[in-house]
């Protein structure tokens, strides 16, 4: 098992109350890590993270993952080692 830490921005900081999360996701992926985190959140902010009709985060917020974007990784699929940190920054909408 990995210990990874979760740094939440803006809006979900404020939802969650936390600045930072520890965590020991089951397996060693982003998408268990970010499964997990939500578990602990408030509904509130898991409907804020996660996008319903999707069921993932990335429309909603940039994931990070050591201060790469997941996305010029491999996804929520992107393989994570001990001590790795995952940023999570929301993504501001308008029109």
């Amino acid at each position: 098992m990995i210990t990874v830490k979760i740094k939440l921005l803006g809006v979900f900081r404020g939802i969650s109350g936390e600045s930072e999360v520890t965590l020991r996701p089951k397996r060693a992926t982003v998408r268990c890590a970010i499964e997990m985190l939500t578990e602990s959140l408030p509904q509130k902010a898991r409907g804020l993270l996660i996008d319903r009709y999707l069921n993932d985060p990335r429309s909603n917020a940039l994931v990070l993952l050591n201060g790469k974007e997941i996305g010029v990784l491999e996804g929520l699929e992107t393989s994570m080692k001990d001590g790795d940190e995952l940023m999570i920054i929301p993504v501001a909408h308008g029109g």
